[in-house]
């Protein structure tokens, strides 16, 4: 990058990782426009920048990634004020939880809009301004839910194994231009997004379902309770954006490596055990 300062833009700034990004980015020197769905909510994000002393360096904008069009609009904005964006966070995201029979089609449609389409339309926004410039950094926060899918988790397993696929295209498609894609697979760290996420995670008394979604509750809830802070993953962006050839891939989490490794090496039929196994406990 040269001597102008950099422009970075994340989505989903309220909460979790992306207001954790956020603050890292602004304390690395970023000029930092981090958005949200409902500014209301950013009280939290000023707090912490305010604690960090990066609050002059933080803009917060409104931001929903189903509107495609303000998607566009933001972006505009963004370039005309700074005339750049170095580098996009594409982190907004939600978690719908459930057996898949019981999920209501609604439902797998408004997850695979934000975490699907909100990402793809973001980076269609940015992806002029960094080609002509031929530089800059697209991250795309998925999951390792995104690499395993898990019982209980199919429709936001499915919006993380799209945002994989999209993204190891779009890495070869943007190469020839020097712009770097990649891809941060967060496990289980302390965040709301699976708080938010057991909330529709019900079922019926008379659901053939219930016990296993009660195992993969009682699971996930013993997960989140021991995650280790989420700052770790602001801070891998940094770092990982300060890379001149970033790897596409960084899995982030306690056991993440050894797990994905683990389905990579041994027979299905030993994983599905082994995941069978976890949720008896």
């Amino acid at each position: 990058m040269d001597n102008v300062q950099p422009v970075a833009l994340v989505t989903g700034a309220s909460s979790g990782f992306g207001l954790l990004t956020a603050v890292a980015l602004a304390r690395a020197g970023y000029r930092t426009v981090a958005t949200m769905r409902n500014p209301d909510k950013c009280e939290a994000l000023q707090e912490h920048a305010e604690r960090s002393g990066v609050q002059e360096l933080i803009d917060i904008m409104p931001l929903d990634v189903t509107d495609h069009e303000a998607i566009g609009q933001t972006v505009g904005s963004i370039v005309k004020t700074y005339g750049r964006i170095d580098v996009l966070v594409n982190n907004a995201g939600f978690a719908v939880g459930g057996y898949v029979e019981e999920v209501p089609m609604e439902q797998w449609r408004q997850q695979l809009e934000t975490n699907v389409f909100g990402v793809i339309a973001a980076t269609q926004a940015v992806l002029p301004h960094m080609r002509e410039r031929r530089s800059g950094y697209i991250v795309n926060v998925s999951s390792v839910s995104g690499l395993s899918g898990f019982p209980g988790y199919a429709p936001y397993s499915t919006s993380k194994f799209a945002v994989e696929g999209f993204s190891e295209s779009l890495r070869l498609e943007m190469k020839p231009f020097g712009v770097k894609v990649v891809l941060i697979e967060p496990g289980a760290y302390k965040t709301d997004i699976w708080q938010k996420g057991f909330a529709s995670m019900c079922t019926s008394e008379a659901s053939p379902y219930r016990h296993l979604l009660e195992k993969v509750l009682r699971y996930s809830k013993q997960a989140a309770a021991t995650a280790p802070d989420a700052t770790e993953v602001a801070d891998t962006i940094v770092r990982v954006i300060r890379l001149k050839h970033p790897k596409l891939r960084y899995p982030l989490g306690r056991g993440a490596k050894l797990s994905l490794g683990s389905k990579a090496l041994i027979p299905w039929r030993w994983y599905e055990s082994i995941v069978l196994r976890l949720l008896n406990k």
